[in-house]
């Protein structure tokens, strides 16, 4: 049976991670939270990320700001801030994995991580967490669910990246959804190894060549 992994980025975002929590919770689907460090810091995103651990469903770090990419930043201090200072300002909040997303603008290659940055991962026993399907909700939030739905077969196992931001994308999850239960894939919590290049802070993939930017700057593929 094809499956799909759902995950949320960016939050959390009052008035809009609400009704992505309800519209699992009616289905009875778990998904990831990728969160920003910094939107914890409001009682009202604390209180999100806690409802949404109650449910039942998993939250990462995704970094502290969403910035620059790790790999194109030219400080090493702020790679190492970007992630442990996200990391602290989820606490106990974490899952255990300390699941770790780079910002990437939906592209994978070395601009996701610099030497420093793949250092702390490794070190601080994290696990990081790319993606197989980014369908640009938060820039064409109108036709996303259409576009998700399409490229689904490409792989038996998806991984999605949406975004619970105020772009009215998150309208279209309830029918996103049951089409996809219509097609008889599965929507499961874990990731398929391939999305995991770390995996408790062991590497589990060639991060030098794939992941990891060498000290001089890269251009983000596809991104001006």
């Amino acid at each position: 049976m094809p499956r799909l992994t759902l995950t949320f980025d960016n939050g959390p975002t009052p008035g809009v991670t609400e009704h992505v929590l309800e519209t699992l919770e009616a289905r009875g689907l778990k998904a990831t939270f990728f969160v920003i460090g910094e939107k914890l810091a409001s009682d009202a995103g604390r209180e999100l990320a806690e409802r949404t651990r109650a449910q039942g469903h998993w939250l990462g770090n995704h970094t502290m700001t969403h910035g620059e990419p790790l790999g194109l930043l030219s400080d090493p201090s702020r790679e190492v801030e970007e992630i442990t200072y996200a990391q602290a300002a989820l606490g106990g909040l974490s899952h255990p994995a300390r699941y770790f997303r780079p910002t990437g603008h939906g592209s994978v290659g070395p601009h996701l991580l610099s030497r420093t940055a793949a250092d702390v991962l490794i070190s601080g026993g994290y696990t990081m967490v790319l993606w197989s399907l980014f369908v640009r909700d938060s820039k064409m939030p109108e036709g996303w669910a259409d576009r998700a739905l399409r490229r689904l077969p490409e792989h038996d196992w998806q991984v999605l990246v949406v975004h619970d931001l105020p772009t009215g994308a998150m309208d279209q999850l309830p029918r996103f959804l049951d089409a996809v239960d219509s097609m008889g894939v599965e929507i499961v919590q874990d990731f398929p190894a391939e999305c995991t290049p770390i995996h408790g802070g062991r590497p589990c993939a060639d991060l030098e060549d794939l992941y990891v930017t060498p000290r001089e700057a890269v251009k983000v593929p596809g991104v001006d």
